[in-house]
Parts: structure tokens; sequence; C-alpha cells
């Protein structure tokens, strides 16, 4: 396949994942509303769902012989960047939700795109052109002005100012994830490394939530949201905001780099704010009008950058292998 074709596949897969993604904080608030869950145990339930699906990829790749071949400390790696990634990271997330809207929690955890970037500066020191920069501030130009526009409309400050730390906590936690993910990615391929760290990070969740709970297994059977409607809204959780786009993102950080999905990424505040205008009917301000179009201009630019990428030996430069 050709490279820029290669791109271009890696960028649908990107944009698709991150707009499946950002379901996930209007369902959970939909939980959230229908019942009187918690936190760690909505988390448990979604990891419940999703966990047969990776748990069948996992399977899937052993048995034919699909799995590559690479140091134990590397399996090691991916399941501690699953544990931090998607445990600790959607602990942060599902915390923070109880307190801020879909909306702003979107805008608040799409900090984590800088932080990659960055992380890949001074860690891996992977340049960042001038028009990455360029596309970095477009981007955040417009959060800030969104999240000005929520914090103006906000009552009680003291909660919001505490749930805006949970999903900063969040989005820190994740940005590591995603620098990392990048470097083990192509040492055991996409599906591989998404079906691993998913499955080392339910192991946590699991642990959590009986620690903190201190009950048995009995105890999930019994949950009340299972023998509601709401039920529908865990299972879509579990299914079209995480096992679906996981791949799609692991897939297309192989093909296009982590510094270039880290950016792509930001088109999901645009995608939360209009489904939670839509589904549950929060209201929106100008700046957060103004800042969805700086995060589209942003993005855009970010396509035109990595398509015309000529460097094959650049570290973020996609494999013409597919």
């Amino acid at each position: 396949m050709k490279r820029t074709n290669l791109y271009n596949q890696g960028f649908l897969w990107a944009v698709l994942g991150t707009i499946l993604f950002s379901t996930k904080a209007i369902l959970i608030k939909l939980c959230f509303k229908a019942s009187n869950i918690d936190a760690s145990s909505l988390l448990m339930l979604r990891m419940l769902f999703s966990l047969p699906f990776y748990a069948a990829a996992m399977w899937y790749f052993f048995t034919s012989k699909q799995l590559k071949k690479a140091k134990a400390s590397t399996y090691f790696a991916a399941c501690i960047i699953g544990i931090l990634g998607y445990y600790m990271s959607s602990l942060f997330d599902f915390i923070g939700l109880q307190y801020v809207s879909a909306s702003i929690e979107r805008i608040i955890l799409f900090i984590y795109p800088t932080l990659a970037v960055l992380l890949n500066l001074f860690i891996f020191k992977v340049p960042i052109s001038k028009k990455q920069w360029l596309a970095i501030f477009i981007t955040y130009l417009g959060i800030g002005l969104a999240y000005w526009g929520e914090l103006n409309q906000t009552p009680d400050t003291k909660m919001f100012f505490f749930g805006t730390w949970m999903i900063l906590l969040c989005a820190v936690t994740f940005a590591f994830y995603l620098v990392w993910s990048g470097k083990i990615i192509p040492k055991i391929g996409a599906p591989q490394f998404t079906s691993l760290s998913m499955l080392a990070a339910s192991v946590g969740i699991f642990i959590h939530y009986f620690v903190t709970h201190q009950q048995g297994i009995s105890s999930i059977v019994e949950m009340p949201i299972l023998y509601s409607s709401s039920v529908w809204y865990v299972i879509a959780l579990a299914i079209i905001a995480t096992v679906i786009p996981s791949f799609l993102m692991s897939g297309g950080m192989k093909r296009i780099g982590s510094n270039d999905l880290a950016i792509i990424t930001s088109i999901g505040p645009v995608s939360t704010l209009f489904q939670a205008r839509w589904v549950l009917n929060e209201a929106f301000s100008w700046e957060q009008i103004l800042g969805t179009v700086f995060v589209v201009l942003g993005v855009i630019l970010v396509k035109k950058v990595g398509a015309t990428k000529t460097n094959p030996d650049h570290p973020n430069y996609p494999s013409p292998k597919g």
C-alpha cells in the first residue's frame, strides 16, 4: 500500500475511533442520570461487558499463531501501559464526570495531545514541526475558549474545579499511554497490544472494585442497573465507546504515528459538544462554538502536514507494509 494511502487510512480510522470514543461521556452521564450507580461500579461493568471481546481477540491471535515474538519485558510493558492508560485514566474520568458536563469533560481531557507531543519531544526526541506547533496552538486556543465559556455558566465552582482536576489527571495518565503505546505497538502489533493492554486494565479495575466495595462476585449480579433499561447504556459504553474505537485508534496510530494521532483526536470535544447538546440538552455558549471552529481548523492542518511527510526514516513515519 502506498504511503499516502496508508496515512489516509490511518487518519480515517483515527477520526472514526475518536468520534466513537467521544460517545463515552454521553453514555456515562446517561447512566448516572438513570441510576444511582457509583463511578467504580460503572467502570467495572464497562470492562465486564467488553472483556469477552478482548479475550476472544487475544485467543484468536494465539491460536492462529499471529502473535509477534517479542521479549517478555515488552509484553509486561504492554500490561503496565494498559493499567496506566485505561484503568487509572478511566477511573479519574468517571469520577470527574460526576461533577462536570460531558462537553467540558471532553475539552479538559484533550489537554493530553499537547502532553503526548511534548513527552515524545523530551523523552524520545521526536521533533515537532512548525506546522504541528501551529496546529497545537490553534487547537488549544479553541479548547481554552470553550473551557472559559463553560466556567462562566457553572454555579458550583468548587465541585467543578474538583471534577476538572480529576479529568486533568485522566489526561496526564492517558498521555503517557499514548506515547509509550506508540513504542510498543510496532513490536507486538496493534490488535495484540490493544487486547493485552485492555485485559491487564480489566484485572486492575476488577481488583479495585472488589477492594473498595468489599463485596463478592454475587454483588455484581445483584446490581439494579442490570435489570433496567439502563443496561443498554452500559452495553453501548462497552462496545461502541470502548471495544470498537480502541482497535481503530491503535490501528490508526500504527499508520500515522502518535504525534499526529494526538492532534487528530482533538475533534473529540467537537463531537461530544454536539452530542451533549442533542442527547443531554446541555447548553453551549458562543465561546464553545468559536472554540469548536478552532479545533476543526487545527485537525485539518495536521492532516495536511501528515499527508505530505516525505522522510521515511522519521520515527513516526508509517510503515509501507501496513
